[in-house]
């Protein structure tokens, strides 16, 4: 049986590579001729390699790492991504002159990744792109220089905070609150680069979204009239297909406890806590959530990486506090009643699978344009934080956390039972488009037939 074979390649960072890992298990899963090359880091496969879920059709391919540790990549963001965007792009072309055949018949690549494209129009090998966030933060991203033109960024909040602006093809009004941080505005660098990756995106052949198109249509239809090219959503691609996986190892004694704790609580009344893995949060604003979460009297479990400890003396007894969960089943957990998140898309995406209203705590990026998605437009959620701006940063009060805490957990208040409602509603359109018959299933089959499987012949 002839192979085709696809070399996929993510950003390495978890938000990126999860997404991709996902999307690749889903393409193997649908057609048993596709081969999978996956290539990362040496460090990240040393993270992921033992992954006892991958298919075997999709194998590992490192290349050197290109910055020290990860521990890096949040103290010097900017030196990361020049990293990313200098020292990835050659050994990643040697790399696929050297792969075992059958020779590759497409690329799939993170938008993030201009090399890529390079790489694959010097071989004549068709490349995919895969946008790893919202359709609504790449619709604000692609059409940033509109910001610029208007005046509008960066930001002045003094002035202009509540400001709304309505100029963004298939996007519903904003605030400018609802933009990324106006201190990536200082750092011209890193502008320049957005621009540079975007002006790439009108000339690759096919694009992928990690998105359900129900959930975004308008801004994805107003991407389809804009960009003229085969557009495929195909989200949201989480692990969702592993959920009946009885078979799942757990790290620790500790991984086993966060669900045989859950499984004592009463339905819907546990308010899952999580800031991501990626982007720090100083020690005084985690105080202020511990102590707000402490004083509202609700059940929560909270993943707080790498300060359990100090966090456990704080919360007492009405919490938990872990260091690692399975984020999909523990959402999904019908004790799980809501989701206090720091709006990354790959989060919200698991929150809408599992039904989930959300309390929304951005820090970075697209996670702003990600709280207007959920708060405005899909009115799923209630704001924590609303604005960060450099030499700026707010402290968000225990006082303003318990409260908002204790209002969201209410399962008698009239507006919690809406939230609640509108969520299960986002759920069963989620849950459907991956389905048998539904858009995203039908959009990665087309995705095979159209793309793949043509490109290989």
């Amino acid at each position: 049986m002839a192979m085709n074979h696809v070399v996929a390649v993510p950003h390495p960072g978890r938000g990126h590579i999860n997404p991709m890992m996902n999307l690749c298990k889903q393409l193997v899963s649908k057609n048993d001729t596709i081969l999978i090359t996956f290539v990362v880091t040496e460090e990240w496969f040393g993270l992921i390699g033992s992954d006892p879920n991958k298919p075997d059709r999709i194998r590992f391919a490192t290349i050197p790492n290109v910055i020290p540790s990860e521990m890096v990549r949040s103290k010097d963001l900017l030196g990361f991504m020049e990293a990313v965007a200098t020292k990835m792009g050659a050994p990643f072309e040697r790399l696929l002159d050297q792969l075992e055949p059958p020779s590759p018949s497409l690329i799939v690549t993170d938008t993030f990744l201009l090399w890529a494209f390079d790489a694959g129009n010097q071989r004549n090998i068709p490349v995919a792109s895969f946008w790893p966030l919202s359709a609504l933060a790449f619709s604000v991203f692609y059409h940033f220089d509109r910001f610029l033109e208007n005046g509008h960024y960066p930001v002045n909040f003094q002035e202009s905070s509540h400001e709304r602006v309505n100029y963004i093809p298939g996007v519903n009004a904003m605030s400018l609150m609802d933009l990324p941080p106006p201190m990536m505005a200082t750092k011209q660098e890193i502008l320049k680069k957005t621009f540079k990756m975007f002006s790439w995106v009108p000339k690759v052949q096919y694009f992928l979204l990690h998105t359900t198109y129900e959930l975004e249509s308008q801004v994805i239809d107003a991407l389809k009239r804009n960009l003229s090219k085969q557009i495929y959503p195909i989200g949201p691609a989480i692990p969702y297909f592993d959920l009946g996986d009885s078979s799942t190892t757990f790290a620790s004694d500790e991984d086993v406890n966060y669900l045989r704790w859950l499984d004592f609580q009463p339905c819907g009344s546990v308010l899952y806590v999580s800031l991501g893995s990626f982007l720090p949060v100083s020690s005084a604003q985690m105080e202020e959530i511990a102590a707000g979460l402490c004083e509202s009297g609700v059940r929560f479990l909270w993943v707080a990486r790498g300060e359990t400890e100090r966090l456990s003396k704080v919360c007492g007894g009405k919490g938990l506090v872990a260091r690692w969960c399975d984020q999909l089943r523990v959402l999904c957990h019908p004790s799980v009643g809501g989701f206090l998140s720091h709006c990354g898309w790959n989060s919200i995406c698991e929150g809408v699978f599992a039904g989930l209203p959300f309390l929304t705590f951005p820090i970075a990026v697209d996670q702003f344009p990600n709280c207007k998605l959920i708060v405005e437009d899909w009115k799923i959620g209630l704001r924590v934080k609303e604005f960060m701006v450099e030499n700026m940063a707010y402290l968000v009060t225990r006082e303003k956390i318990s409260g908002l805490v204790t209002r969201f957990m209410d399962l008698e208040s009239n507006e919690v039972k809406e939230m609640r409602r509108r969520a299960k509603e986002l759920q069963g359109i989620c849950q459907y488009s991956t389905s048998k018959g539904g858009s995203s299933e039908t959009n990665i089959n087309s995705f095979i037939r159209d793309v793949i499987l043509s490109n290989s012949h």
